[in-house]
């Protein structure tokens, strides 16, 4: 059963949300929040799979309320995912570099909102569609205080090959062929890699490659 914790300041879109992840036999929302530093409390007591957060609300906003659960070592296993009423909304690359899984507009088919809640229930980054390679392309360009390490130091060639893939948002089935290698192997070289980085997920590695220079904005 994925447990799901929803945090947004607007009721109703919470009660839309709820009711769609109802209908799925595998899918139990666990509790509600209104604001950023409720949802905190919440994540501490409930230790849901996944946190769904709006990045724009009152008190505590969602890119501070990812912070907190990211650095949380009890809340170690809670995937973020932000909620956006934008696609390329100016805060969410900022959400990814706090810990976010990845990101949801709002007004997304109701069939893709429920499979994205198990994408990230299975710890695979949201960060496949077109329009989140636009976001990261537009918003790490920006000049930023380089990641903790400074560069790839510390990868082998392949596991440095491996992270460029995965930010250009390929699944270990499809770097496994552009690398000729076993799916096995593949995801070998992508957990290797997160270990030796500390990164939480995928999406983590996304932000490392970008803010290393291993991959470059506008890159196939």
């Amino acid at each position: 059963m994925i447990r799901v914790l929803l945090v947004d300041d607007q009721p109703l879109l919470r009660s839309g949300f709820r009711a769609l992840l109802d209908l799925e036999d595998d899918i139990e929302v666990v509790a509600e929040a209104g604001d950023g530093m409720a949802g905190v409390a919440l994540a501490r007591e409930h230790l849901p799979d996944i946190a769904l957060i709006d990045i724009q609300m009152p008190v505590v906003d969602g890119i501070e309320a990812t912070r907190r659960i990211a650095a949380d070592p009890a809340l170690a296993g809670v995937h973020v995912v932000i909620l956006t009423n934008y696609g390329l909304d100016e805060y969410v690359f900022d959400a990814l570099r706090a810990g976010a899984a990845g990101f949801l507009v709002k007004d997304v088919l109701p069939e893709d909102f429920v499979h994205a809640v198990r994408v990230a229930a299975r710890g695979d980054a949201l960060l496949a569609p077109s329009i989140t390679r636009r976001l990261i392309d537009q918003y790490v360009a920006r000049p930023r205080r380089p990641a903790a390490g400074g560069g790839p130091a510390g990868l082998t060639d392949r596991e440095r090959e491996a992270v460029a893939l995965v930010a250009r948002g390929l699944s270990n089935e499809e770097i496994a062929q552009q690398m000729a290698i076993s799916p096995l192997t593949a995801k070998t070289h992508v957990n290797r890699a997160m270990t030796k980085l500390q990164a939480r997920d995928r999406a983590q590695l996304v932000v490392f490659a970008y803010e290393s220079g291993l991959v470059t904005p506008g890159d196939g």
